[in-house]
């Protein structure tokens, strides 16, 4: 998944506008057990701020170290952490794992930034794209990417394939949350997609419930949700909830939710609640019953929940149990 990707890249992107020139970090191996996959991305500046993650904390230190002490001047090397006995030691890195990282040092000039806002149009669901490296010359190259089949899919297609010394690290749509209306569950669900990854957009027209939101992270739009979704749209990377319990929102954001490419959409009530909600979607609503069986109703896994941040853990457990292809067992 390409969930914290999104965040690496801005922040690149607003440190190289301000002039600062940054360090690009992916990860293009792994060997034994390692806590970030393939194709992980980090960003750093030369004064040790960075965004993203390598490893989870002993790689990322002695990176960082070394940035800041000079070393990484070339415009790009790759870097084995983990291969020495020494290392594994020093960095700690679990059972006995080995780390590859592919570093790129990018000044700040425009063609840095047009190569960035690549990244992010691709992230944000506009293009895939494919990045190739080649790693005796540096050059760095943008190709077009071919979706895959269906969601969850990208799974099985590696994100970094290398071929001798050129490599190609996919970079696709970030997994994003589409919250249709605030509630004390919209709140709890904000802030477990923020702890996944998530790229979370509110949807609410009510200006004072929008303005009392305080999820850190979060993109707050004082429109209705149906609204955003219309001007907006979704990529397949996408999920929308609604969990408001009031059909001027929610009904509304399910009718224009079933007419995007979003691989989890679902709406809070009871089995009595989905059920009128349903006969309101087919009645007056315009859908038909397949687009309605898109529709959870009710919404997440039925694991008794009552309180907002169990609603909450049940909703986004179901999430990521349909983006990654598992049946439900609970």
């Amino acid at each position: 998944m390409q969930h914290l990707d999104l965040e690496v890249i801005e922040s690149g992107i607003r440190w190289s506008r301000a002039g600062e020139t940054v360090w690009l970090c992916t990860v293009l191996a792994t060997y034994g057990s390692s806590p970030r996959a393939p194709g992980s991305l980090l960003v750093a500046r030369r004064d040790g701020r960075c965004a993203g993650s390598l490893s989870g904390g002993c790689v990322e230190e002695d990176f960082l170290s070394r940035l800041q002490a000079g070393d990484f001047q070339a415009p790009l090397q790759v870097v084995r952490y983990g291969e020495s006995s020494d290392d594994q030691q020093r960095l700690k890195l679990p059972c006995g794992g080995i780390l590859e990282v592919l570093i790129e040092r990018w000044p700040a000039t425009p063609d840095t930034w047009q190569h960035l806002a690549a990244l992010q149009e691709a992230l944000h669901g506009q293009q895939r794209l494919i990045r190739e490296v080649d790693l005796t010359t540096g050059e760095v190259d943008l190709q077009t990417d071919d979706p895959p089949a269906s969601v969850g899919s990208d799974k099985g297609r590696p994100r970094v394939e290398r071929e001798n010394e050129r490599v190609r690290i996919r970079i696709g749509p970030s997994l994003r949350l589409v919250v249709a209306g605030v509630s004390p569950a919209s709140v709890a669900c904000a802030e477990f997609a923020r702890i996944l990854g998530f790229e979370v957009v509110v949807c609410d027209p009510r200006k004072e419930e929008i303005e009392a939101f305080s999820v850190a992270g979060v993109e707050l739009r004082p429109v209705l949700p149906s609204m955003y979704l219309a001007d907006v749209g979704c990529h397949a990377s996408t999920a929308v909830v609604a969990l408001t319990h009031d059909p001027r929102i929610d009904d509304l954001a399910m009718i224009e939710a079933v007419r995007t490419p979003a691989f989890y959409i679902g709406a809070m009530g009871s089995r009595q609640t989905s059920a009128a909600r349903a006969e309101r979607l087919l009645r007056s609503g315009g859908l038909s019953r397949e687009e309605i069986a898109r529709i959870h109703m009710p919404i997440g896994l039925d694991i008794g929940s009552k309180t907002p941040a169990e609603i909450a853990l049940a909703v986004m457990a179901d999430i990521v149990r349909i983006y990654h292809g598992k049946p439900r067992s609970v």
